[in-house]
Formats: C-alpha cells, structure tokens, sequence
C-alpha cells in the first residue's frame, strides 16, 4: 500500500504517465456556452451591435484555436483549417436551430414562442449542444465532442452522443433520462419524450466502427420511458411508438406500437386488505 507521505510522488508519476494532448474541460464548457450565447444574445441579456457580434465572433474563433491548441499533435488537419471548416457551418446550425425551436412552438403547447424555447427549454439546449459537437465530431477532432456533449447531459439529463445523425425539425419534451446512442440515425420531424432510450442491443468492443443503434425515420413518435435497441431496429416513418415499449425488431411505417396492461381501479372502501401505510 502506498503510503500517503509517498502518494504526492506517486500522483506524479501517473500524471506523467496520462497523455496531455488534451483541451481544457474548462474552456470547453464556457466556449459552447458562449457560442450559445452569440447566436442568441438575448439568454445572457446582452445588448446585441453588428460591432458587437463581429467582436463575439472574433473572439470565439481565438478561443476555438486555443482548444485545438493542446491538441494540434494528433489533429488530422492544421488548427486554422479546422477553425474555418467549423465556423463555416455556424450560419447553417443556426437555422436548424430555429426550425427546432418552432417546431416546439407549433407541437407544445405550453411553448409560447421562440424566445421561450431557446431561454430556458432544456431539450432545445441539448439539441443545440448536439448539433454544435456533431460537427466536432466530424470533423474528427479527439476528446472535445464528447466533453461538450457531456457538459449538456451534466445539465439537462439528456445524453445525445455527437455521432449521432438527426435531421431538421427535432423535439424533445422534458427530456430528462433520455438517451441517444453513437450510431443512431433519427430523420426529420421527430419527437421523442423523457426516458427514452435508442442504445445498442448488446455491449461488446467489438461492435466499434459498426451500427448497433436503430434508426427512426420521419415523422416518428416516441413516448415517455420506451426502449428501443439494436443496429437493425428501423422504425417506419409516421410510427407512433407508445410509452414503456420494449423494442428490438424493426416497426413499419404508420404503426402504432404500445404495451398492453391492465389497470384494475376500485374503491377503497370495496378493499378488504390495508390501503393506506407508510413505507
């Protein structure tokens, strides 16, 4: 057993040991939300300018750079490269961005604008937090898609991985426990409520680089607490898949999937056996 007087030697040792081409978590968590911040000034009450945002816009590109930075040793491409490639799809993000939020607007109703959405939905920040480290993703840029990714499920309960594909037009209602796994494929107008889970239908290393998450096509439903698994799972566009299914085999288009049960509900006083009592 190490003894505590010999740990700080010890720490180092494995420090040294640990590979330190790697961003700061710090940085990564204030750069997306600054970046969140400048395609939608109002959340921090900020007076916006055409000066300002060009400014906003110049210095997360620095702070970009200064990411990539620790990391130019195993990037793919050079730092200025990647910088440009990624801020070259900001104003595309942005509107699908907007489409997200209206369709909350139009499908919600407890959504009363745009505005409402962006400030303070958390499905809509977890989508815009996906779509921002998707590009991350593809652009094959190591550790900081997932430290951004994390950072959103951290505050929303909603784990999308980055290299998940999803098209325009997504929905999630509450949100909180669902989950979206690498390989999943989710097409446009979809909605998917709170619990629910698109994983893979076993865990094994051996299934990397492959697809081992269902896809739902267009217009697809799916409600609170349904699982729903495997590579070759596809759901048919136009599905509504009821709450707490279980699903490993593929749905086609226009069903409707529900868990049959049996709710039983009586009177109290027709109860012979103990009703009330504490846990």
């Amino acid at each position: 057993m190490i003894q505590i007087e010999n740990f700080p030697q010890y720490l180092f040792d494995q420090y040294n040991s640990f590979r330190k081409e790697v961003p700061s978590m710090t940085k990564s968590h204030r750069f997306i939300d600054n970046l969140i911040y400048f395609l939608f000034p109002f959340k921090i009450d900020k007076k916006c300018s055409l000066p300002l945002i060009d400014l906003n816009l110049a210095q997360l590109q620095l702070d970009f750079k200064d990411l990539l930075t620790p990391l130019e040793p195993i990037l793919e491409e050079p730092v200025n490269d990647l910088n440009k490639k990624f801020f070259s799809v900001i104003p595309e993000i942005y509107e699908s961005l907007i489409k997200d939020a209206q369709l909350f607007v139009d499908f919600d109703p407890a959504a009363r604008s745009r505005e409402s959405v962006i400030l303070y939905y958390p499905g809509f920040y977890a989508i815009a937090v996906y779509r921002l480290s998707h590009v991350l993703f593809t652009l094959r840029i190591p550790y900081l898609p997932r430290m951004i990714s994390e950072f959103a499920h951290s505050k929303t309960g909603i784990d999308i991985h980055p290299g998940a594909i999803i098209g325009d037009h997504f929905f999630i209602d509450h949100g909180t426990g669902i989950v979206v796994g690498e390989t999943t494929i989710i097409g446009n107008n979809v909605k998917i409520y709170q619990g629910v889970t698109l994983g893979a239908a076993s865990v094994d290393k051996s299934m990397k680089g492959k697809k081992r998450h269902p896809t739902l096509e267009d217009n697809v439903i799916v409600y609170s607490g349904s699982t729903i698994l495997g590579g070759d799972t596809i759901i048919g566009h136009d599905t509504v898949i009821g709450g707490n299914v279980w699903l490993t085999k593929s749905v086609p288009p226009f069903s409707v999937v529900f868990h049959e049960s049996k709710v039983v509900i009586r009177e109290s006083k027709d109860h012979s056996d103990t009703v009330n009592f504490v846990i």
